[in-house]
């Protein structure tokens, strides 16, 4: 079996680079189904178990690949150098189907290399997500989106978001302008701390997205803020699954476990955004990595089923043990 997962991962990149405008447009299903590179039902069958799972957007029921790419300090890059390995971070992004990216002004430069790579591949498909994050007031604001627009080179964002509540009603008011003429297509906030007011947000029935932390280790929003996410129809991106790295150094020497192969998944990393995706809200972890290996590690995630209640709370235990 192991040996067919890893036959089947070797020929998904050679089928998704083939098919990934068309997977752009619809479920990656109908894709695989059409693609003439698939000559047999055993091909069609190894795609279909390596393909990303995708969920959809309750405000449009848009389909969403399940893993995103943050690019927080990972894309802080001089734009004029060569940047391989994030050349190859955004070609294996697109490659394994991947459509979120998410990125900010306080990200110095990572607008900028986003629209660069995106340059130096040819593509523009993706799913653009950024913020507004000024305190300047409206007017400020608006030229802020409109130079990140510039600089990761796209006429209309998917998703804008207020970084961190900053200007949240001044912004607020903007955002929901542009939705209403197209200018953008969903509306979000980020915030880190002030879990009682996202919750507020989420309920006033004003947001399509929220961007909050969410991991193994840090649950505070299960209670009260993800249950809300699902009551308004509401999509979760996950910043920090890994807590910055953190959980992987409370596993550092231990062995994944037996029953990870379960769930289609080979290391940790999977295990933890497994963990997340086992919510029964819409949760999209976007991961940011400048190490196409990672890249690799973290879209396998979206492949097979997320965990399920019991293995989700055996890899509690784990990380509390």
């Amino acid at each position: 079996m192991k040996e067919e997962k890893k036959q089947a991962l070797a020929s998904r990149r050679t089928f998704l680079a083939t098919a990934a405008g068309a997977a752009m447009a619809g479920p990656l299903s109908s894709v695989v189904k059409a693609s003439p590179l698939l000559q047999d039902e055993e091909q069609h069958e190894a795609a279909m178990r390596t393909a990303i799972r995708r969920v959809r957007i309750p405000s449009s029921g848009e389909l969403l690949p399940v893993i995103g790419l943050g690019t927080s300090r990972t894309f802080d890059a001089d734009p004029a150098a060569a940047n391989e390995n994030l050349v190859g971070v955004m070609q294996g992004f697109f490659d394994w189907g991947g459509s979120l990216i998410d990125s900010s002004p306080m990200y110095k430069r990572a607008e900028e290399i986003c629209g660069t790579l995106c340059k130096k591949i040819g593509r523009k498909d993706l799913f653009y997500a950024t913020k507004v994050w000024t305190k300047e007031g409206k007017e400020a604001g608006i030229e802020q989106m409109k130079r990140s627009a510039e600089l990761m080179g796209t006429q209309r964002f998917d998703l804008m978001q207020v970084h961190n509540l900053v200007g949240l009603d001044v912004h607020m008011e903007t955002l929901k302008e542009w939705r209403s003429n197209g200018r953008l297509r969903y509306v979000g906030v980020t915030e880190m701390r002030d879990m009682k007011k996202v919750e507020e947000l989420v309920s006033s029935g004003v947001l399509d997205f929220i961007q909050i932390p969410y991991s193994v280790t840090d649950r505070r929003v299960e209670e009260r803020v993800l249950p809300a996410c699902i009551e308004h129809g509401v999509v979760v991106l996950v910043m920090q699954p890994y807590q910055r790295g953190k959980l992987f150094g409370v596993v550092n020497g231990k062995t994944v476990p037996e029953w990870a192969a379960d769930f289609d998944a080979n290391s940790w990393g999977q295990l933890f955004l497994k963990f997340i995706l086992g919510h029964d809200a819409v949760t999209i972890p976007i991961p940011a990595t400048s190490k196409p290996h990672h890249l690799d590690d973290n879209m396998g995630a979206g492949v097979g089923e997320p965990l399920d209640q019991e293995a989700r709370a055996k890899l509690i235990k784990i990380l509390e043990s």
